[in-house]
C-alpha cells in the first residue's frame, strides 16, 4: 500500500469542500468534503446510487458543481473543461469501457499520450521533422504502456477484438498514458474473473510503489477495497456516511447497514 495516513496528512492531492450535484431537485451528492493524500489507494465505496460515480464525474469535469468546490495540487479545478484537468495531471477510467473499438490498441494508447504532444497545427499539417520526431516518441510510449500492462502482444490488434480483461487493463494503459498524478478508476475489476482481479490488485499496489502516483478508486469487489485501500470513504444517498482504514470500516456498523447490509439484502 501507499503511505500511511499519517505521513500524508500535509500533502493532500485532491480535496473537495462542500461539494454538492443536484439533478432535478435530487441531490446526487450532498456538501461533501473529500481528501486524498499523495502516494495512497483510496477507495469510495456504497450502495448503487449513492454518488460515487457523479463525484467522479464533477472532479474530471464532465459535471459542473451546484456547490462546492474541487482543488487539484493546491490550485481549483472546479468547472474546469474535462482535457483541461487531464492536461493537469488527472486521468480516469469508466465503470464502462470507453475505448476506441475500431483503433489499434497501440492507437487507443497513444491517443492519451497526444494531450502531451506540442506540435501545432502547421506543423501536423506539413509533417515537419519535430512533428515526426514527436510522433514517434508519442508511440514508444505507448508501446512503454502497453507492456506496462503486458499487452503489448497485442499492439497491432483492434481493441475490440482482445478479451475483456484486456480492454480493462488497456484502458488504465491510455490513463498511464496522460501521465497523470492522479489516477481515478471506476471500478476497474468489474467483469474479471478472480485471476485478473488479483493481477489488478497487484499491478495497482505497484503503481503507487514505483510510479509516484496517487490512486483514487470506485470499486464493489470488497476483497479489493479491503486488500489494497490505505484509505476508505463511505457514501449513502449522496452523503458521507463514515471514512477510516479498510478494517475500521469493514467493522463499522453504519457501513454494513448501508453498504453491505443492504447488498446482502439484495443478493
Amino acid at each position: 500500500m501507499g503511505l500511511s495516513r499519517a505521513h500524508a496528512a500535509n500533502d493532500t492531492v485532491l480535496s473537495t469542500k462542500g461539494l454538492t450535484k443536484v439533478f432535478g431537485g435530487l441531490k446526487a451528492v450532498d456538501s461533501l468534503d473529500l481528501e486524498v493524500h499523495r502516494g495512497e489507494i483510496l477507495s469510495l465505496i456504497g450502495p448503487n446510487g449513492a454518488g460515487k460515480t457523479t463525484v467522479f464525474n464533477v472532479v474530471t469535469g464532465i459535471y459542473t458543481p451546484e456547490a462546492g468546490e474541487v482543488i487539484f495540487d493546491g490550485r481549483p479545478i472546479t468547472g474546469m473543461k474535462p482535457h483541461r484537468i487531464v492536461s493537469l495531471g488527472i486521468a480516469r477510467t469508466f465503470q464502462n469501457i470507453r475505448l476506441f473499438p475500431d483503433m489499434t490498441c497501440l492507437e487507443n494508447v497513444m491517443a492519451g499520450q497526444h494531450v502531451r504532444s506540442r506540435a501545432g497545427f502547421l506543423s501536423s499539417l506539413f509533417r515537419t521533422p519535430g512533428m515526426r520526431r514527436e510522433e514517434a516518441q508519442i508511440e514508444r510510449t505507448a508501446m512503454e504502456r502497453l507492456s506496462q500492462v503486458g499487452l503489448e502482444r497485442f499492439a497491432h490488434d483492434l481493441a475490440k477484438n482482445i478479451a475483456y480483461g484486456s480492454q480493462r487493463m488497456l484502458e488504465i494503459a491510455r490513463a498511464l498514458a496522460t501521465e497523470p498524478r492522479l489516477l481515478v478508476l471506476d471500478e476497474p475489476s468489474s467483469g474479471l474473473n478472480p485471476k485478473e482481479t488479483r493481477d489488478l490488485m497487484s499491478f495497482l499496489e505497484g503503481l503507487i510503489q514505483n510510479d509516484d502516483l496517487t490512486i483514487l478508486l470506485i470499486e464493489h469487489d470488497m476483497n479489493v477495497v479491503m486488500g489494497i485501500s490505505d484509505w476508505v470513504v463511505v457514501m449513502d444517498d449522496g452523503v458521507k456516511i463514515a471514512e477510516g482504514r479498510p478494517e475500521d470500516i469493514y467493522h463499522d456498523p453504519l457501513v454494513i447497514e448501508a453498504y453491505l447490509g443492504r447488498e446482502s439484502e439484495e443478493g
